[in-house]
């Protein structure tokens, strides 16, 4: 059974690749920000995947919720600033 979780954590890990590519070319700012909360959002699941792996689901949950609040608030805050830069550029 572990080694199918494995096979899962490999395959979350290889669909992180095409959103930080995103992130690294994106023609504007809001599509980096978009690969970026997915790319947190992979991580998320690959934290819960490797959970199951290790055999300690319940400290990689809470490793995994602590990561989603900071991805959650690390892209809201962008977002703000992005915003507040757009409307002085306005004035």
């Amino acid at each position: 059974m572990t080694s199918a979780f494995v096979v899962i954590a490999i395959f979350v890990a290889v669909l992180m690749f095409p959103p930080l590519y995103r992130v690294v070319t994106g023609p504007t700012v809001f599509d980096r920000i978009v690969g970026a909360s997915l790319t947190g959002t992979n991580g998320v699941l690959l934290l819960a995947v490797l959970g199951f792996v290790y055999e300690r689901i319940d400290m990689f949950v809470d490793l995994a919720i602590v990561y989603a609040l900071l991805n959650f608030v690390g892209i809201i805050a962008a977002g703000k600033y992005l915003e507040r830069r757009r409307r002085s550029a306005i004035k």
